[in-house]
């Protein structure tokens, strides 16, 4: 089974600097094709030498396999990113590789070897590495790249590995003495009181009125617009039902034998939540055994598309009347969006994709598998967006509207609070005794730093991110202003600041200072990788984008 690389491999650590989305020009227009060679045909250069047709490709060739390593799709099958993207980020890909052979910069092949390695393992299972002839059966040749674009890869990214650590080199040099600084502050903690206003407590005392709630719906109806939606048709063939035959088909014993087969290779690593070798290798039996019900659940489903795609003519009604000839249980799903699915059942994002796909010529899909069924669908009704009429959704507008007004009396009721509590506390009382004065009740929060995340006492009230800005903004001993939030809001009083466990800093501060330096090191590299870019790019991108859009004038 192949997936996805680990986000966290070793080999791609570099990959926390983000796909390069260079913000010093704007580029326009259509880019390079998969079958063509961008543009470098020799009118371009970088660090004054050309680039060549060739040498773009194979940058191109290398940016697409980055891009399925980390995001599980090629790019120009991403609805994310475009040609304009990728021509971008071939430049900086051919810019790094021709800065790294400037400095000399070498990657042995015992380094190439392992790295390609990890690289395997990382996109397996169970630490199991995947084998070449399958990534590349399944993974690169359909998309038209072979094993030499992928040693290729492995070789130029290990490089730009190794130019990351060189060019970030002085931001790595963060003394011991500054990380300590770094850590007290990230790990002193607050002691603070809190008062919460929340919406709830007020919800009582909303007004609903006819003319009131018209209003709001009339003023907030671009929040009533419901997206495109897709109904559909469907057939589910549920994998329990080919259990039996899986287990006949492979065989009891030749289940227990790769299970107990697989366990030697790999332990309790090759299922993470087992506890025991017993229950690995239960569920590992699991496993093979819904593999094998999902293939004879795949082959049902695919002798009934067979037939579904030979009815003539095609349209929609086609499956319905296939699947009532056969006394199948064709269901419907409601109305979904492309962002949630039906919700009928957990879809995969492939079934979702697919289903916004379908249209009147095209109407049904192949076999989906998921992971309690396999699919077959067929286009029910399309609906384009719309905003919904407020007869349709009174009582959720209605409700929208309590909270929103309860919301503002709970920050009306916070700002008041807070004025008197100031007077109060000047007049000699503590913030506590101002709360109750005021009939509301103080809350002690558990001690909590700016690496904390979380406080339990505030529960839903705020986030960790507001209650840190609060607290550390306000100097012990003195009451902060009301911070609104989505639900109300708050007032903190900070008590003191606590001292640093000298103890824990000890023990957890060389891991901190590694980290401190290459979060500087990364700093140093994309400070430096924008200043090379606005140098060696900037006039590339923009002749592109004056071609492109001259191109386009003189279209028809």
């Amino acid at each position: 089974m192949i997936g996805t690389i680990r986000k966290h491999s070793a080999v791609l650590w570099w990959s926390i600097i983000p796909l390069t989305i260079i913000s010093f020009v704007i580029f326009m227009g259509a880019g390079p094709t998969r079958s063509g060679g961008g543009r470098g045909s020799g009118n371009v250069t970088l660090y004054g030498k050309e680039v060549t047709a060739e040498a773009y490709v194979h940058a191109r060739n290398e940016f697409f396999i980055y891009y399925w390593l980390h995001y599980g799709e090629f790019p120009d099958k991403s609805p994310n990113f475009n040609r304009n993207d990728l021509e971008r980020e071939t430049y900086v890909r051919l810019m790094l590789t021709e800065k790294a052979k400037t400095m000399g910069v070498h990657v042995s092949e015992e380094a190439m070897a392992e790295g390609a390695g990890e690289l395997l393992r990382s996109i397996g299972r169970g630490g199991q590495a995947v084998p070449m002839s399958q990534f590349l059966e399944r993974v690169l040749q359909p998309e038209g790249l072979d094993a030499t674009d992928f040693q290729r890869f492995v070789r130029d990214d290990l490089t730009i590995q190794q130019l990351v650590k060189t060019l970030g080199l002085p931001g790595a040099l963060v003394p011991p003495q500054e990380a300590g600084q770094l850590y007290d502050r990230e790990h002193q903690e607050v002691s603070a009181l809190a008062v919460f206003f929340s919406a709830s407590n007020y919800l009582a005392q909303v007004a609903v009125t006819p003319a009131a709630v018209a209003q709001f719906y009339t003023n907030n109806m671009a929040v009533y617009r419901e997206p495109d939606r897709v109904s559909v048709n469907y057939l589910a063939y549920d994998l329990t039902n080919y259990f039996a035959a899986a287990e006949q088909k492979i065989g009891k014993t030749n289940i227990n034998n790769q299970a107990e087969s697989y366990y030697a290779q790999n332990g309790l690593k090759s299922v993470p939540d087992a506890k025991t070798p017993e229950e690995a290798k239960a569920k590992i039996r699991e496993l093979i055994l819904r593999q094998g019900a999902q293939a004879a659940a795949a082959a049902t489903a695919k002798e009934f598309v067979t037939e579904l795609f030979a009815m003539e003519p095609v349209v929609p009604e086609n499956l319905v009347t296939l699947a009532k000839k056969k006394g199948l249980n064709l269901r419907t799903t409601a109305p979904f969006a492309a962002t949630y699915g039906p919700e009928e059942f957990p879809a995969s994002a492939e079934f979702t994709k697919t289903a916004f796909k379908l249209n009147a010529e095209s109407p049904f899909s192949k076999p989906l598998v998921g992971a309690e069924a396999v699919y077959v669908i067929g286009l029910a009704k399309q609906l384009p967006s719309m905003i919904e009429p407020l007869d349709l959704i009174h009582a959720r507008v209605v409700q929208d509207f309590q909270n929103q007004e309860a919301a503002n009396k709970a920050r009306s009721a916070g700002t008041n609070f807070y004025y008197t509590a100031a007077v109060q506390i000047a007049a000699g009382k503590t913030f506590a005794q101002a709360a109750v004065a005021a009939a509301q009740a103080p809350k002690a929060l558990s001690p909590f730093s700016l690496s904390s995340q979380e406080v339990p006492e505030a529960g839903d009230h705020a986030d960790m991110n507001q209650l840190k800005q609060a607290a550390f903004t306000t100097q012990p001993g003195h009451m902060g202003n009301f911070f609104p939030t989505a639900e109300g809001g708050f007032v903190l009083f900070v008590q003191s600041l606590l001292p640093v466990d000298e103890a824990k800093k000890t023990v957890e501060l060389p891991q901190f200072l590694s980290q401190v330096r290459r979060g500087r090191e990364n700093e140093a590299f994309n400070f430096w990788l924008q200043t090379e870019a606005n140098r060696e790019l900037a006039g590339i991108l923009k002749d592109s984008a004056q071609n492109t859009a001259s191109g386009a004038a003189k279209r028809p």
